[in-house]
């Protein structure tokens, strides 16, 4: 899976992505000072799955003028945002194999929820 990491998602998380064969840019050391909007269109761009911690990328998916159609955003929720919080709902996503691309996803303890990115 191609995915971009935000830069606050935990390194173990991205280490472990990645030693498991998915393509993963981290924002922190790939993208290093971008803003989000910039990194949501590198994601689109190159067809990756924005994974992140913070809502900020929900709302600036919903708010594009051009709908997300290659990329997607999986935006974890879980408190505290520790990698072993995290890393349970990762591998949910990771199994889930779904089309994540032009869909903004919650994944929480409780499940995944999907909408689609674009607007009608």
């Amino acid at each position: 899976m191609r995915l971009l990491a935000d830069e606050n998602f935990p390194k173990p998380i991205v280490d472990a992505l990645r030693a498991d064969g998915h393509d993963v840019l981290w924002a922190r050391t790939d993208c290093a000072g971008w803003k989000d909007v910039v990194i949501l269109d590198l994601a689109e761009s190159e067809s990756r799955i924005v994974l992140t911690l913070d809502k900020d990328f929900w709302q600036i998916a919903v708010q594009r003028r051009i709908p997300l159609e290659q990329s997607g955003v999986a935006l974890f929720r879980v408190h505290p945002a520790t990698p072993e919080n995290v890393g349970p709902l990762v591998r949910a996503f990771v199994e889930a194999n779904r089309a994540w691309a032009g869909h903004i996803s919650i994944i929480a303890v409780d499940g995944i929820q999907m909408l689609a990115a674009r607007r009608n």
